[in-house]
């Protein structure tokens, strides 16, 4: 009897504290907590969006790049729509009647009761109008968002672009994103996305049986507020991009400029470029086919994608690392006839220098000293072997930063070629040794690099011996260092008093009556640099150039390409002479200003068709209307071959 009288009370303890707990949790969620409301009564419960501003970018100067401005989403909740006079509508938004049908079709199969997208990116003119009317459009409301803005229309590729999300991009970013958000897609915007895109928020809007809105709920306790993206601090000089954009118009090829010192990126010229506005607004998906169909591929960001032989430019890295093994000395001269011989073929040279050493061979530009630095160095008898000479010399000239990403804060850099030993077996067979790869002494064969790579060797000899990784911003909001490997140091194991002898033959070529380079001279300065020709198995000879200044304490370093143009002389040494002038002293000298001028009207291009598709001006209408006195984008110009300013 007694262990039924226990089990009696345990059982009823069972039951009431049960009980108790039941109560307490219908007590939390009927008072306590909002959150089963909110789930029980999302029926009449909406969440409204805020849109943030995406993050203001600006140069290096503070000079405002990229900002917003204001456009409207004409939104639609389809079972509040009731009759009303639908073509007044059509005609204020710019749309036609099928079109109107096609877009309440879709909002009406997203959902019949939340506000879906009717038509996005409404003008301020055009919601200006529609605002005066709204109320006559029931079950129509408007979404306030931002789109961007480039003030000085330029340096298309460095920006990139913003475009509505994927539902990949949803899956991607663990649920951040909703259907209609926007992201960055290239570029800056691609690259620091998660800073410039800033914090959506919500408002918790309750509505009554007659979805009539009335008021935030609890007072707006639940309600959270858009945050604007970071603002970010480019390392570009607006002033100096501008210059360099100008002076490639109608051209193809791009400029790189460094400050050596911290690897900050100054200039980031790619051409054929784009107005970065045209791929804002409703015309963006025209604009986007109409650049892809362009003959010269404005949308290729060729500072870190463009593939270029180095050519002559190369024929420092080679003698530096010749001098570091001691194979040979700045006073060791080579006798060039006008030729090389490697084994059974020639390697022309563009003049006879008979007895050359390192600067004047540097100067001139002489393949065959370079060729002559280059056999030394793949014959020397501590190696068992060529194909280990050769794996020595790779190793030396992948720590210049050819070969692999340099790991800048863009998305999308390639590599460059530079071929190992083990390539060039599966390519030659077992037997093959200098005299097969000598055009590497020359910069050219198995051997391709970005501008960015080029421009960073010249970083790397303006620095006695060491690179900063380049990079494109400098600040995040108050935030001065973004990684540290953009501050930190990397040495190429070549000692600094290598570099003198070296940096006097750059000197010369620029400075002596002699040189390459003399187009590069700049007033009262002294710059250093090397112009290299490289072959082009399709057309006309690539111009290249590649220099620093000035020469004791730098303050840039530079890589211009021009394709199809012939001389490194011709037109790539005396863009970059114009381009550090201008980063320099922040002017071109007088008697220089009619050359900036007679280069910027210079047109070489290949001849190739122009493309079909024309470009429209952002926030055209979907019929293609536009404003007759705004600015459209076209094709390049193709023109004559220019006159060249020199000959070699």
């Amino acid at each position: 009897m007694e262990n039924l009288f226990n089990r009696k009370y345990t059982i009823q303890a069972l039951f009431i504290i049960v009980a108790l707990i039941l109560l307490g949790k219908l007590f939390y969620i009927q008072v306590v907590s909002d959150k089963y409301f909110l789930s029980a009564e999302s029926n009449v419960l909406r969440k409204i969006y805020t849109f943030p501003a995406r993050g203001v970018i600006f140069d290096r100067k503070g000079k405002v790049l990229v900002q917003n401005e204001p456009v409207y989403d004409l939104m639609v909740i389809p079972n509040q729509v009731k009759s009303f006079d639908t073509l007044e509508l059509c005609r204020i938004i710019g749309i036609d009647m099928p079109g109107f049908y096609k877009r309440f079709h879709k909002a009406t199969v997203q959902s019949r009761y939340q506000p879906t997208v009717f038509e996005k990116q409404l003008s301020v003119e055009i919601y200006a109008s529609l605002q005066e009317k709204l109320s006559r459009f029931p079950g129509f409301l408007v979404q306030n968002r931002t789109v961007r803005n480039y003030p000085d229309s330029i340096a298309g590729q460095f920006f990139g672009y913003v475009k509505e999300v994927t539902q990949k991009d949803i899956d991607d970013n663990e649920g951040y994103y909703r259907p209609g958000d926007y992201i960055g897609k290239a570029g800056i915007e691609r690259q620091y996305n998660d800073v410039l895109r800033g914090e959506r928020g919500v408002t918790n809007m309750l509505y009554d049986a007659r979805n009539v809105p009335q008021g935030s709920y609890s007072d707006g306790k639940l309600d959270t507020l858009a945050r604007s993206g970071e603002k970010v601090y480019s390392s570009l000089d607006i002033e100096v991009q501008k210059l360099g954009e100008q002076l490639m118009k109608n051209k193809v090829g791009s400029i790189v400029a460094i400050e050596p010192s911290t690897g900050e990126v100054l200039a980031f010229v790619s051409s054929p470029g784009y107005d970065p506005n045209i791929m804002v607004g409703k015309g963006y998906n025209k604009n986007y086919m109409g650049l892809l169909a362009e003959p010269n591929r404005p949308l290729n960001v060729r500072p870190i994608s463009g593939y270029y032989s180095p050519g002559s430019s190369f024929k420092p890295v080679d003698a530096l690392i010749g001098l570091q093994e001691g194979v040979i000395d700045p006073d060791m001269t080579f006798n060039c006839p006008g030729y090389y011989w490697a084994g059974n073929h020639k390697v022309k040279c563009e003049h006879v220098d008979g007895n050359v050493a390192l600067r004047r061979g540097l100067a001139r530009s002489c393949n065959t000293y370079a060729c002559n630095v280059f056999t030394k160095l793949m014959t020397q008898k501590r190696f068992k072997n060529q194909k280990l000479a050769y794996s020595d010399w790779e190793a030396k000239v992948r720590k210049f930063g050819l070969g692999a990403p340099l790991d800048i804060d863009m998305p999308f850099e390639r590599k460059g070629t530079l071929f190992t030993s083990n390539e060039y077996t599966k390519r030659f067979g077992k037997y093959w040794g200098y005299t097969t790869v000598i055009s590497l002494a020359i910069g050219q064969g198995e051997m391709a690099a970005t501008p960015l790579q080029m421009a960073n060797i010249m970083a790397i000899i303006a620095n006695r011996g060491y690179y900063v990784k380049p990079h494109l911003i400098k600040a995040i909001g108050d935030k001065k260092v973004i990684k540290k490997e953009y501050v930190q140091k990397n040495y190429v194991d070549i000692e600094a008093r290598h570099f003198e002898p070296v940096i006097d033959g750059m000197q010369e070529a620029v400075n002596s009556p002699w040189g390459t380079a003399v187009l590069s001279r700049l007033p009262n300065i002294i710059m250093c640099g090397k112009t290299g020709t490289v072959q082009n198995p399709h057309g006309k000879n690539h111009s290249v150039f590649i220099g620093f200044a000035p020469r004791d304490n730098p303050k840039i370093a530079i890589a211009v390409i021009v394709e199809n143009a012939g001389f490194g002389s011709t037109y790539a040494a005396p863009i970059a002479s114009y381009m550090a002038e201008k980063y320099l002293t922040d002017s071109i000298s007088g008697y220089r200003k009619a050359q900036v001028e007679w280069m910027k009207k210079q047109v070489v291009l290949p001849e190739q068709p122009k493309p079909k598709i024309k470009l429209m001006p952002k926030n055209t209408d979907s019929a293609g209307k536009s404003n007759p006195t705004a600015p459209v984008a076209t094709a390049n110009k193709i023109a004559d071959k220019p006159k060249p300013i020199a000959t070699r």
